[in-house]
């Protein structure tokens, strides 16, 4: 008798069938555009991360390095009135006009005087004289605009180039969004080119450990880079500016430019430029009231001005011209206006919530007659205690009380957006983890960078062949155009590009050798 026996051969993996053609245009396609992304922009991002990460650490650094005129060595038992102080400020620069005022938050901190400085823009900042509240003598004297910080901040916002570096840095992080989204397309599109069952092969090459390195980090921080960039545009020029004209659209300003029909009515965000002493984001297209200087409020009251003025304008101004236009330089009080102490004490019974240890009070004086007191509260933290008042500079009546209660849905996301951007809405972790957002640009500019740099032929850019398909590169660039039209500056720079390549790379033989 035959017996027969019966063996069981392992079963071989069964690869995956090979991604069909369409499939293989469109990865090329998104690879494509990855690559010149990433190319163009990363420099600009590098800077970026670099000079963030260490703007996150302002607060403690400038602590640290200007605690001799901030913090006084004996804690002033009673303090001089805010005029006395400011009074005193001026004498350092006589003439120079007064911007904003920060009283101290306990009795062991100077008083802060800043007083306009040359420079102008959207980070212009002053020259803050610290003053001791106790005995009203200026303890220092510090030039913002020269500034450790100051320097960081220009780069980071606009790269030392005004306007035009500030559409530079808004194109790159809108293309950053655009690189997020394409790479995350391509490792998911790379995961499902893998044989499954296949043997994950060791890592041996220079150039696949950086690949891995860039995936990984990518993957790993990719989410709160992208929160990072959302957060970052509202402070641009273009998109920024969009988003608060769709909040006052919405309602999420409140009361809104239609209560004021008069176009020249000056916004809140016009009043300071200084980023120590300036409105919140949601309220800087609040409309400013004017104060009442009818005669019936300004005749023969005189006991409002800096003491020692007899013309109504602060020490240091000789001009008296009292009822100059609007527009007038700040800290010039008018006949009758009520010392900065009297229209900060009026204003106290509206402000909701603003613990000493937690907030900063900041006074903006009234620009010429028909101006207001801007009192600002600005928490360390929680932006939701954040409020703007407009004080009336005769009568101390608060014209305009806007906080977190008169906030819409969608200011209210983007104070807590800049917030967390800032790292310091949840503290330390907060701000480590901002800090690890980036360190993950770093990471991905310089593995992207130096992986183009093994990879790419002598002679040649090394990018990813055009697709062959125009099906499928029309499919993409419709997708890239809804991109576009959220992110304008970059929907105009693919226009840009796209030109480039069709008018000049194209046609060019050298050219198309190099770019592929």
């Amino acid at each position: 008798m035959t017996s027969v026996e019966t063996r069981t051969e392992a079963t071989a993996p069964v690869p995956s069938p090979p991604p069909t053609p369409s499939a293989s245009q469109r990865y090329r396609v998104v690879w494509r555009w990855h690559f010149y992304a990433g190319l163009f922009v990363a420099p600009v991002l590098l800077v970026l991360a670099i000079t963030g990460s260490i703007y996150l650490f302002k607060e403690p650094f400038e602590e640290w390095r200007y605690q001799d005129v901030r913090t006084l060595a004996e804690p002033a038992a009673t303090a001089r009135p805010l005029s006395e102080q400011i009074t005193a400020a001026q004498q350092v620069r006589p003439g120079t006009p007064v911007m904003s005022v920060i009283p101290p938050t306990s009795p062991d901190r100077t008083t802060r005087v800043i007083l306009q400085g040359a420079d102008t823009g959207p980070f212009a900042q002053g020259i803050s004289v610290y003053v001791n509240p106790g005995t009203a003598q200026v303890v220092g004297e510090i030039d913002d605009a020269a500034t450790f910080m100051r320097v960081v901040r220009t780069i980071h916002g606009e790269l030392m180039s005004g306007t035009a570096g500030d559409r530079v840095v808004e194109i790159a992080a809108c293309w950053a969004l655009i690189l997020a989204a394409t790479g995350t397309y391509l490792w998911w599109g790379g995961r499902r080119k893998r044989v499954k069952g296949a043997p994950v092969r060791k890592v041996r090459s220079g150039r696949a450990k950086l690949r891995r390195l860039h995936v990984t980090a990518g993957i790993g921080g990719g989410a709160v880079v992208v929160f990072l960039v959302l957060s970052g545009l509202p402070w641009s020029g273009v998109w920024g500016d969009g988003l608060q004209r769709i909040e006052a659209g919405t309602g999420s300003t409140y009361p809104s430019a239609d209560d004021y029909p008069d176009t020249s009515t000056p916004l809140s965000g016009d009043l300071s430029a200084n980023p120590d002493a300036k409105v919140p984001w949601a309220a800087e297209r609040l409309p400013v009231p004017p104060s009442d200087n009818t005669p019936d409020n300004t005749s023969g009251d005189t006991s409002g001005n800096t003491p020692g003025d007899t013309s109504g304008n602060t020490p240091g101004d000789t001009s008296g011209d009292a009822h100059a236009g609007h527009g007038a330089a700040h800290g010039v009080l008018q006949p009758g206006a009520l010392p900065v102490e009297n229209a900060l004490a009026a204003a106290r019974p509206a402000i909701r919530r603003c613990p000493p240890a937690e907030c900063d009070v900041k006074v903006l004086l009234p620009d010429g007659p028909e101006g207001v007191y801007t009192i600002v509260t600005d928490p360390r933290r929680d932006p939701a205690d954040a409020q703007t008042l407009h004080v009336d500079q005769y009568s101390g009546k608060v014209l305009t009380s806007y906080g977190w209660d008169e906030y819409g849905v969608l200011a209210k996301a983007v104070e807590q957006g800049v917030a967390l951007h800032e790292g310091r809405r949840y503290g330390v972790v907060n701000l480590l983890v901002m800090l690890g957002a980036c360190l993950t640009i770093i990471t991905l500019v310089v593995t992207g960078t130096w992986m183009w740099w093994k990879r790419r032929p002598r002679g040649r850019a090394g990018a990813p062949a055009r697709a062959t398909d125009r099906r499928t590169a029309y499919g993409v660039m419709a997708i890239m155009a809804v991109l576009g039209l959220l992110f304008p500056l970059a929907g105009v720079t693919m226009i840009v590009v796209l030109l480039v390549d069709w008018l000049v790379l194209r046609r060019i033989p050298k050219l198309a050798r190099v770019f592929g």
